[in-house]
């Protein structure tokens, strides 16, 4: 039959596929059925394109505008609560005076300027800090009013040296801009004013990143939020970004512990 199928054209060719096809889906041609075969369960892919961490991620992100200050945050829960970076929120008339840790206790930061964020379908909303800790530059806050459709981030992912990363934010007000890179570094220390105190722990990446990026996403290639970006390596103090960035690790922006390491120099973003 083989090799009659080799010279069949057309239609005849058709018939000779089909026979074929029934006669390996039979057992051994005798017309009886083919058991079923068991087949591997279906895995998620264990990394996504940059395209589509921004399409699963960019909903969850929003900007933010606290009088002069642009920053950016993302949503962390159901309830629409936003993870932010604090300094962008510093100095607001609705921050929260008292960390639920002890760090915090006691300090006050008031100020005149209302909080507003926008949300990824064009929402806008006042919002109040709800809680801050200066020492580990993390805010959250609670938006007045939602968008129909919340879509909050997935929190968590490991962290290692040269995995792929991508942010997400609103570097110099260009709303919802992604960048790609990698991770430099774990454990690095960025120098702040006296006042503010060193950041110990933080994740050196190479995304670019450049003000109003602050309080963004750090996402891994499953796009889960593994760092809030707070600040950039400015040796030329002009406040460009020069290849080097630093973000919060996610547990410790949550209220984990946070670590040593040597010094990654630059200013808040």
């Amino acid at each position: 039959m083989a090799g009659r199928a080799r010279w069949f054209v057309g239609g005849g060719a058709l018939v000779v596929v089909a026979v074929l096809a029934y006669w390996l889906g039979s057992s051994g041609g005798k017309g009886e059925a083919a058991a079923p075969r068991p087949s591997a369960t279906p895995t998620p892919s264990a990394t996504l394109t940059v395209a589509d961490v921004f399409r699963r991620v960019g909903p969850s992100v929003v900007v933010i505008q606290a009088g002069k200050s642009l920053g950016t945050g993302v949503i962390a829960a159901e309830d629409g609560t936003i993870l932010t970076a604090h300094h962008v929120v510093k100095g607001t008339e609705d921050e929260a005076t008292e960390n639920k840790g002890t760090e915090n206790k006691g300090t006050e930061d008031k100020g005149t300027e209302d909080v507003t964020v926008t949300f990824a379908d064009g929402t806008k909303a006042k919002a109040v800090v709800v809680s801050s800790n200066p020492k580990r530059d993390v805010a959250t806050l609670r938006p007045a009013a939602l968008p129909e459709i919340v879509v909050p981030a997935t929190l968590g992912g490991g962290v290692a040296v040269g995995a792929p990363v991508v942010a997400i934010g609103n570097p110099l007000g260009l709303t919802y801009s992604v960048s790609t890179g990698v991770v430099s570094g774990l454990n690095r220390t960025a120098d702040r004013t006296a006042e503010d105190g060193d950041l110990n722990g933080l994740i050196q990446f190479d995304a670019s990143v450049n003000p109003g990026s602050s309080g963004g996403p750090l996402l891994d290639a499953r796009g889960l939020v593994i760092g809030i970006v707070v600040s950039i390596a400015d040796p030329g103090g002009d406040e460009a970004f020069a290849g080097i960035a630093f973000a919060v690790p996610i547990g410790a922006a949550l209220g984990g512990s946070e670590g040593d390491g040597p010094p990654g120099d630059g200013p808040q973003i």
